[in-house]
Parts: C-alpha cells; structure tokens; sequence
C-alpha cells in the first residue's frame, strides 16, 4: 500500500490540489494521493532524471512524480485522481526507448508499466500467451520458447522493449510482411482508458477501444494485458546477407520475395544502405555477419554510387530437417535474385540468437558508451511509388556519408494491416520502412546532435516539398494542422475516438497531439 507523501500541503478534497506549474515553482511536492490507497509505490524526489529522459536524448522533461503501480487497478486510480485536477496528465512509460519525449509527462504523472507484476502465462492448447503491457518482449521470447516451444509471430529488431509500447504503434520487424505488425498479432487486450475505466476488448467485444489502442500512441488507454498469438519456434535460422549496387534490382528482390505466397519464401526480409567506402561503421566493413568474412571491394564496380544496397534474408528450419534439404529450399529462392555473387555472406544461428542479435549490438554500444548518447532517430513509411526519389535525393545525397549506424529500407505489404486500427499509412499495397537509426559517434566526422536533428528535418521537408506519400513511423509533431495532416481522412475517426475514451486528454501528454481538456474542432 502507498501511503500519501505531503510535503507541505494536507488537502483532504483532491480537487483542490494546486496547480502543478506552481507547485513545482514553490518547491512543493504535489500531494498526489490523500486518501487513495495503492499497492504501488511514488517517488518525487529526483523523480525527473529517469523519467525525465528518453534514448533519444534529444528532449528533457521532469513529471511530478513516478508511479510504479503494482496492477491496472493502480493505473486507474491514477487516472481518475488526474481528471479531478484541470491540469494533471499521465504518461506510461515502457523501457524508455521513445526518441522525441513521447513517453513524458512534463509537470505529470509517469506510470512506470515495468513495475507491475510481470506475467507471461502461456496456453499451448491455444497456441496463445496472457502477457503483461510492462513485459519486455526478450522475456516473452525466452519463456514461450524455452519452456514450450513457441513463439509470438512477429517481432521487433530490438526486443528491449516493453508489449504495451509497441503495440500503442505498431512494432515492425523482417516478419511483418508475412504475420504484419505485432499489432496485428494479439486477440485480446485488457486497457485503461483515459476515463479511468479497467475493459478487456477483442475484436468482439469493445471493438471500438480494441482497433483504436493498438497503433493509437498511447492516446485511448494504456494496455496493462495483451493476449499474443504463439506459432511452433524453429531450432535453427539460415541467415543470409547479399550486396547490390543498383537500388532498383534491390527494391525488385525485396518486393519479389514479400509477395510470393505465404509459407513459399523466406521467414524474415530486411534491407540496408550502407556507404561505399572503408569506413568502418557506415561502409562495407557493417555487412559481414562474423569476423571471419571479409568485404571485398573489387567486386565493386567502379561506376557504382556513393551508397550500395544489401537485402537480408533468413529461414527457419528444425534440426531434423536434413542440411541438404535447407540448403535446397534456400538456394530455391537465392536463385532467382540479381545480387553481386561474390558478395554473399551467411551464417547459421539458434532461433533465439537470431532474434536476439541486437541485444549484442546494445552490450557493445554500452561498453563503449555510445548507447547513453543521444539517438535523433527518424523512421518513416514511403509508398513504393516514391523510393526510388527518395533513393536518388536523401540516400545518394543527404545521407551519402551515412548516419553513424544502420539505415534500414524494406518493403512491407498494406493488406496486412487492418485499417480499423489507429496507424496511418501511405497508399498503395508496397510501402517501404526507412529507419535511420542514428548514433553520436564519438569521433570528429560525426555530426552534432542538433546537426542530426536539422538533417533530419530537411529529410521531410524534401519529402513534403516533393509530394511523396509517407507517413512518420513513431511520429512526433509539433502543430495541431501536421497531426492532422499526418492522420489525414482518419483524422476525423481519431478524435472522435479521443472524444470517447480519453475527452480530458489526460493521456500521454508527451505525443503533443491533443492539450489537456481540448474541445474537438
């Protein structure tokens, strides 16, 4: 049970708690709970360093208090205490890998969603798994796996991140062209809406609330439950990297192998640009998988341009399967593609290892501090109409030098997508992911951090300038008119749903989308 902490104000009505900009101003602690009962716990002092902050490190905020509520019942006393003042908001908080501050609530509340118990309780006989929104998705890996043999269908490259938080967007990965987006993958949800009402929804039951949470930002309530779909786990993954120098034989290879029917190709296609150079993070050197391959640039030809391409591919297999067999079905699809033969690397890995692959990536960032630097990530969805423009003006010019890390583009497929839920998409059935996953690099070539941000901004505005049809991935705005234009005929379906399940707009403050108590236009 938590008890109320008061600093210097005891209010026994709730209603009169102060406002909380001036309340930090005096110093107070603002007396959150007088008379709630939680089993969780709040913290005010220091309260704004952890939650203050978020891997992108590009945006600082500090929240009144941190709450650890112990289950969703917390979750919903917190809201409700919210919507009692005119101008307290609530922020859930996941694994703190947001990158423009969409998981803060300056002079709010921030729930941390890890606190609550974690539960991942499995049911083979549904080939089905009750997860906790707080749960991160590598722990989800490791007990559907190790103890049954299955796993959730779809994925994220980084699996340090919490079930609630990829679901509130999407959460996209080498899968998604086959199963979607993990958000297409649950069947179940228990939320908190921002009414401060616990509801379980399905496609079946509160429909409404079930299509609008998953994708929605965290804007209609914080998922506390997630009831995944689990398929039989594969023991060993085949995987595959292959150069290309021209974009257009690799866009026709990605697009070739994500629409060929279901079960008839790989299990996981991915893609990158990497630098044509020596440079040891952003060129040739980022392509072999182990140390015991080597780029060799003579395969090259001299008239390629200042970036290449690299289509990675993977597939599943069991340890019973013969070698010769999954060599077979490999070389089936590996035939038909138009890469440069000499430059092919592959290795074989455990199912796990494979999925956990950048979980080594992030031991090294921190070794060598760059994983605490700041991370201006900008990650969008360009419809295939547009890639080859969006080749020619940011990849072969903006980003001809590279970004400091990987550069990811790849073709998903629109039809896997359920458009009743809250994501925006571009048009067309092919789109393309490009994540430019930024690092500060500790060396004299890197950019500034404003100057990455700067670059970053130029990036859309040559989209925007262009017309191109894209949508931000992850996204973050500023204005009332770029959300609008960012949701675009969902606009309307959007605050309407807002209206509904959080009218005060006491939820995730930090997405600037809607100010507390607005009025629908």
């Amino acid at each position: 049970m938590m008890i109320a902490y008061i600093e210097r104000f005891v209010h026994e009505d709730v209603e009169s708690v102060p406002d909380p900009e001036s309340a930090e101003q005096e110093g107070d602690v603002l007396p959150l709970f007088n008379g709630v009962n939680l089993n969780g716990t709040v913290e005010f002092a220091g309260c704004g360093s952890a939650a203050g902050s978020d891997f992108g490190g590009v945006q600082f905020s500090k929240p009144l208090a941190v709450i650890r509520p112990s289950n969703s019942e917390d979750v919903a006393k917190v809201i409700r205490l919210a919507s009692r003042s005119p101008h307290l908001t609530v922020a859930a908080r996941g694994n703190g890998h947001s990158v423009n501050g969409q998981a803060m609530a300056h002079r709010g509340l921030a729930l941390d969603m890890k606190a609550i118990e974690s539960k991942i309780e499995v049911d083979p006989a549904t080939a089905q798994a009750d997860v906790s929104g707080g749960a991160l998705w590598e722990d989800v890996l490791k007990r559907c796996v190790l103890d049954y043999g299955l796993a959730p269908r779809s994925w994220t490259d980084y699996l340090g991140l919490t079930v609630g938080g990829t679901l509130s967007n999407a959460g996209v990965s080498g899968q998604t062209f086959i199963y979607g987006p993990q958000s297409e993958n649950v069947t179940e949800l228990e939320v908190v809406t921002g009414n401060g009402d616990v509801l379980v929804c399905s496609r079946n039951q509160n429909s409404e609330l079930f299509f609008s949470v998953l994708g929605g930002l965290g804007q209609f309530g914080i998922i506390t439950r997630a009831r995944v779909l689990l398929q039989p786990s594969p023991d060993m993954v085949k995987w595959i990297r292959v150069v290309y120098t021209e974009f257009s034989e690799f866009t026709r290879d990605a697009e070739f192998l994500v629409t060929l029917e279901e079960g008839d190709s790989f299990d996981y296609v991915e893609g990158f640009v990497f630098v044509n150079s020596d440079d040891p993070v952003n060129g040739w050197p980022s392509v072999p998988m182990d140390s015991n391959q080597f780029f060799d640039p003579t395969h090259i030809p001299r008239t390629a341009g200042p970036v290449l391409y690299c289509l990675e591919v993977a597939l599943h297999y069991n340890n019973v399967e013969p070698p010769s067999a999954v060599d077979t079905r490999v070389e089936r699809f590996m035939g038909r593609l138009r890469y440069v033969e000499e430059l092919r690397f592959e290795v074989e890995v455990g199912y796990m290892e494979f999925l956990l692959r950048v979980k080594r990536a992030e031991e090294e960032a921190k070794a060598n501090g760059i994983w605490d630097a700041p991370h201006p990530w900008l990650n969008l969805f360009v419809s295939k109409t547009d890639i080859a423009n969006f080749d020619r003006l940011v990849f072969k010019n903006i980003l001809k030098h590279g970004v400091g890390g990987p550069m990811l583009v790849y073709p998903l497929l629109r039809s896997k997508w359920d458009n009743r839920k809250s994501v925006a998409l571009p048009e067309g059935e092919i789109f393309y992911l490009v994540a430019l996953l930024r690092f500060c690099l500790p060396y004299p070539k890197g950019l500034s951090v404003q100057e990455m941000v700067v670059q970053n901004q130029q990036i859309v505005q040559i989209c925007t300038k262009n017309g191109f049809d894209f949508k931000l991935y992850l996204p973050h705005y500023t204005s009332n008119e770029s959300w609008k234009h960012h949701f675009g005929n969902q606009w309307t379906r959007f605050q309407d749903r807002k209206a509904s399940f959080d009218p005060m707009a006491i939820l995730a403050p930090g997405q600037k989308i809607f100010p507390r108590n607005w009025q629908p236009s």
